[in-house]
């Protein structure tokens, strides 16, 4: 019976990886079309979603079952809860970047403004790394490597926070842009959800590896 459970413990956390790679690529492929103004790229994000929202049903439903036939404890029953919250927080992690290939699509043909789009892709790009590295350290149960990629959420936040306000003075001067401008903020809102997610997801790989419960960034949760 032990062997059993441990080979559906395997077979969790495979699966688990396979949505993180989704989630990434879902990621990559809603920023590069943002930056290419590639509509028929956000559209494929927005498309393929459903492979991400079934996955992380059916780990739902496998930790569930695991709980229910295996009456797991301590350890094992670590590994199957920090799956089943840290898959919800993936999935969210996709919604974002269907989000994002949403608001590529409705800025398509509106004016640009080339130095808040540099602004964004640039903060895109850590946070793709920020996703990265948390699968890493969730594969390595590395809890010192979770805390210190959820210490960079910080500087999202801050990034986040300028083009914000690049945006609002921009559109103050330049009525053209304010659609344009929108979405922009709405994009670099998403992209520090995100980093929330990572947050969080670094939050469970601590909780596996101790069995502590802890809050980083907290101000996430004011």
């Amino acid at each position: 019976m032990r062997r059993v459970f441990e080979e559906e413990l395997k077979s969790l956390h495979a699966h688990f990886l396979k949505m993180g790679v989704l989630v990434n690529e879902a990621i990559q492929k809603s920023v590069d079309a943002f930056v290419t103004h590639d509509k028929e790229l956000a559209q494929q994000v927005i498309d393929e979603d459903a492979a991400i929202n079934k996955l992380e049903n059916d780990l739902e439903i496998e930790c569930f079952e695991l709980i229910a036939l295996q009456q797991p404890v301590t350890t094992d029953l670590r590994k199957i809860v920090t799956v089943m919250k840290a898959s919800a927080d993936l999935e969210r992690i996709g919604d974002h970047a269907v989000s994002i290939a949403k608001s590529t699509i409705k800025v398509k043909g509106t004016k640009h403004d080339a130095d808040i789009e540099t602004a964004i892709a640039e903060a895109a790009l850590k946070v793709m790394a920020m996703v990265r590295e948390v699968l890493d350290a969730y594969v390595l149960m590395d809890a010192e490597r979770a805390r210190e990629i959820a210490a960079r959420d910080t500087e999202i936040d801050a990034q986040a926070k300028s083009i914000y306000e690049s945006c609002i003075e921009h559109m103050k001067q330049d009525p053209d842009i304010v659609f344009g401008g929108t979405n922009y903020m709405r994009i670099s809102t998403y992209l520090e959800r995100i980093g929330d997610y990572v947050t969080n997801i670094s939050e469970w790989i601590i909780y596996l590896d101790s069995g502590e419960v802890v809050e980083l960034n907290v101000h996430h949760k004011i």
